[in-house]
C-alpha cells in the first residue's frame, strides 16, 4: 500500500512516552502512530456499524421501553437472590 507523509502536533510528553515504547520494543515511531490510526478507524467503523443496527432495529420495530427492560432485570435480579 503506497504510503504519504503526515505531519501534526503533538504534546512532547506524548512523543516522550512513544519514543520510549519504541525504544523498548524495537519498533519505530511510525509503527505505533498507524497501529493508533488502525485502532481508531477499526472502533469508529464498528461504532458507525452498530449505530446502522440500531437505526434499522428502530424502523423495524425491534426495541424495548426503557421501562420495561428495567422491569425484567429487577425481576431477574430478584430470581438470582432467591
Amino acid at each position: 500500500m503506497p504510503k504519504k507523509k503526515v505531519s501534526f502536533l503533538v504534546p512532547e510528553e506524548k512523543i516522550n512516552k512513544l519514543d520510549a515504547l519504541a525504544d523498548l520494543t524495537g519498533h519505530d515511531r511510525s509503527f505505533y502512530l498507524n497501529e493508533a490510526v488502525d485502532l481508531f478507524l477499526n472502533l469508529t467503523e464498528h461504532h458507525s456499524q452498530r449505530i446502522e443496527q440500531g437505526i434499522s432495529d428502530i424502523e423495524a420495530g425491534r426495541v424495548s421501553l426503557h421501562n420495561v427492560v428495567l422491569q425484567t432485570l429487577q425481576v431477574v435480579r430478584q430470581r438470582r437472590q432467591t
